[in-house]
C-alpha cells in the first residue's frame, strides 16, 4: 500500500524536517547541508529514502541536482494531508528560518554578481547572443499600449526598445548598479520609470502594465513561477507577456561565467508554468546562438 510506504518514509524525524522545507524551497545538496547543519553523507542517504518512496523529486541540472517534494501524484497528495502538522512543530519552524535566510544569501549573493558586472553586461550578452538581434524580435511582437514594462530591465536596453510603442515605460530590476546604468541613460526622459524590487514581489500596481516583457532573466530565479505569477498580477486581462529564455542545455559555463541559476528552462517546463500563471502561450519561436545554446521566445496573454 503506497500509505505504509509514504509512512515509513516519514518516520525518521530528519527525513520529515527535510519534507517540510523542501514543500516550500527547492533547493541543492550544499544548501540542504547549510540549513540542516548535518554531514553531506547523512543527508545525502536520507534524501535517496525520500526520493525512492516519491515524496521527494530532483532536478538534474547540468552538473547540479536540486531537491523539492513532490509536486503532483499520489506523494503529493500524501504530503498535502500532513503538511500541516510539519509546520507546526518547532524545529520545523526553525529549519524554514534558516532555508529563508539561505535563499536571502542567495539573492544577495546573485544582486553582487550583478552590480559587479553590470559595466560588462552589453559585452557579455552579445557574446552569448552572437548575430540574434533578439532587441529586434521582441520589437517585432510588441503591441502599441499605454504602459509597457521590462522585469529585469539591466541597464535598460530592452527599455529604448518598449519606448517605441508604449507612452509609458517601467523598469525593474534587483541590481542597483545596473538600475544606475539604465538612470544615466534616460536621464530626462520623464516617460521612463526605473524601480528597485524583487522580480517575484514587483513595485507595480495590480494591473498596472498592458505589456510586460522578461527578457534572459527567469533562468537566475529560484522560483521562476512566482516571476511569471506576478507578471499575470500587474498585466491587465489580454495583456501581452513576451519572455526570452534559454531552453534546456548542458553548457556549465554559463553558471561560473554568467551567474545563471539554472541551465535553462524546457519549453515543456515554461508552458506549464505560464498555464499555472494564467496565461495562453500564442506563439513560441526558436532561435540557435552561441555556444550551443538555443533562446526561445514566448508570446502569451493573459486570461
Amino acid at each position: 500500500m503506497e500509505i505504509i510506504k509514504y509512512c515509513k518514509a516519514l518516520a525518521d524525524e530528519t527525513r520529515a524536517r527535510l519534507v517540510n522545507v523542501l514543500l516550500e524551497y527547492e533547493l541543492n545538496v550544499g544548501e540542504i547541508v547549510q540549513v540542516m547543519a548535518m554531514g553531506q553523507s547523512r543527508i545525502s542517504r536520507h534524501l535517496k529514502i525520500l526520493s525512492e518512496s516519491g515524496l521527494v523529486e530532483v532536478r538534474r541540472d547540468g552538473l547540479w541536482a536540486f531537491y523539492r517534494a513532490s509536486e503532483e501524484g499520489p506523494g503529493r497528495t500524501f504530503l498535502d494531508g500532513v503538511r500541516s502538522l510539519l509546520s507546526e512543530e518547532t524545529d520545523a519552524l526553525r529549519d524554514r528560518n534558516r532555508a529563508e535566510k539561505v535563499i536571502r544569501e542567495r539573492t544577495a549573493a546573485t544582486r553582487k554578481f550583478f552590480d559587479d558586472i553590470a559595466p560588462e553586461w552589453d559585452r557579455m550578452t552579445a557574446e552569448v547572443l552572437g548575430d540574434l538581434d533578439l532587441g529586434r524580435e521582441i520589437r517585432k511582437r510588441l503591441p502599441r499600449c499605454t504602459c509597457a514594462a521590462d522585469i529585469g530591465c539591466g541597464p535598460g536596453d530592452m527599455l529604448e526598445i518598449l519606448s517605441k510603442t508604449a507612452e509609458t515605460v517601467i523598469g525593474v530590476d534587483n541590481s542597483p548598479r545596473m538600475l544606475e546604468l539604465a538612470e544615466e541613460r534616460f536621464s530626462g526622459d520623464g516617460r521612463m520609470s526605473l524601480r528597485i524590487g524583487d522580480l517575484t514581489h514587483l513595485p507595480l500596481r495590480d494591473w498596472e502594465a498592458d505589456c510586460t516583457v522578461i527578457s534572459l532573466v527567469l533562468h537566475h530565479l529560484p522560483r521562476p513561477l512566482d516571476a511569471l505569477i506576478e507578471a499575470g498580477r500587474v498585466l491587465k486581462i489580454g495583456g501581452r507577456l513576451i519572455i526570452a529564455e534559454f531552453d534546456q542545455h548542458e553548457n556549465e559555463l554559463m553558471r561560473s561565467e554568467y551567474g545563471d541559476r539554472r541551465l535553462g528552462i524546457p519549453r515543456e517546463k515554461m508552458s506549464a508554468w505560464l498555464e499555472q500563471a494564467r496565461f495562453e502561450v500564442r506563439s513560441v519561436t526558436e532561435f540557435s546562438v552561441n555556444m550551443g545554446l538555443v533562446v526561445v521566445l514566448y508570446e502569451a496573454e493573459k486570461k
